[in-house]
């Protein structure tokens, strides 16, 4: 019995995930979410075994990665799994938020060695009535790539002037009522990545308030597939910038100067790592789901004009 145990502590040790050297990492700042990416397995770490700040056990596990999501950029709530934040007046003040994953082996003996990815997301913040309003327009992407250092994009969503996606028009976007289903052309661009790391846009939608989880809403984009007719999807996941089309629009019984905000929820994709490439829209429902990889941009119209 005595011979069968000492076989058993000499067996080598049965990975139940094969280990990753984890110099990879991708962190993107949401105006309303930070969403850190680790490729799954860090240096044989389960899921289970990584905790944000120390506190949350909350990672998913999505497509070769390991995901942690933090929902709660007020900044007076210091206490989000571990997130910090902290404000930096001045001419152009910002608020800055940090946070890390960490390893937790709970067991005698710890085998893999420990990990500790800390990060950090940097908003350009208008202060109002003592909250921070962050642009929703723009979201900022950070990579760390190990020896080739850290890549930094600006993920931003744009209103364009023709279907050749040239120039940008100037915010606020103003639409006479007198042009009411008018084209009104969309682009979200990543600058500042290789072309390796792709644009997705997973679902974009409209409500009469500026939140995007107001239940009155007209969906656009549903799965990566136009919800009618009306919306035109040029080009999405196959390079850093995404662009489609839809007829302007109001929501009924609003006042004659109102506004409408567009909500889009996008994600950037490592095509070296995924297929990025949504399947054909025949094949796929056309429910609305919310990706947990993306983040939402929003941007704003005020609608202009004598309303009959």
């Amino acid at each position: 019995m005595a011979f069968v145990s000492a076989l058993l502590m000499l067996l080598p040790v049965a990975w139940t995930c094969p280990p990753q050297k984890a110099d990879y990492v991708m962190v993107s700042c949401f105006p309303n979410a930070i969403i850190a990416n680790v490729p799954e397995c860090p240096y044989g770490w389960e899921i289970e075994q990584l905790s944000l700040g120390g506190v949350c056990y909350n990672g998913i596990h999505s497509s070769g990665y390991y995901r942690f999501i933090i929902p709660d950029l007020t900044p007076k709530n210091h206490s989000y799994c571990g997130t910090q934040s902290e404000y930096m007046p001045g001419k152009d003040p910002k608020y800055v938020f940090y946070n890390s994953i960490v390893s937790n082996d709970t067991s005698l003996t710890v085998r893999n060695q420990p990990v500790n990815y800390t990060f950090s997301c940097i908003y350009r913040a208008a202060y109002l009535v003592n909250n921070a309003v962050f642009s929703q327009r723009v979201a900022t992407v950070y990579v760390n790539n190990g020896s080739l250092g850290t890549f930094r994009s600006q993920l931003s969503m744009n209103v364009f002037t023709n279907s050749k996606f040239l120039y940008a028009k100037d915010a606020p976007y103003v639409i006479d009522t007198s042009e009411i289903g008018s084209e009104v052309f969309i682009g979200i661009e990543a600058k500042g990545l290789s072309n390796r790391f792709k644009v997705v846009i997973n679902n974009c939608w409209a409500t009469p308030t500026p939140y995007s989880t107001d239940k009155k809403r007209w969906s656009l984009i549903i799965n990566s597939c136009s919800s009618d007719n009306t919306v035109t999807i040029f080009e999405n996941a196959k390079d850093s910038r995404s662009m489609f089309k839809f007829n302007s629009f109001r929501f009924q019984r609003l006042e004659k100067v109102s506004t409408v905000w567009l909500h889009c929820e996008v994600q950037i994709c490592d095509g070296e790592r995924l297929i990025c490439l949504p399947s054909p829209c025949s094949v796929r429902s056309l429910t609305a789901q919310t990706d947990p990889n993306g983040g939402v941009l929003t941007t704003e119209f005020h609608l202009k004009g004598t309303v009959p």
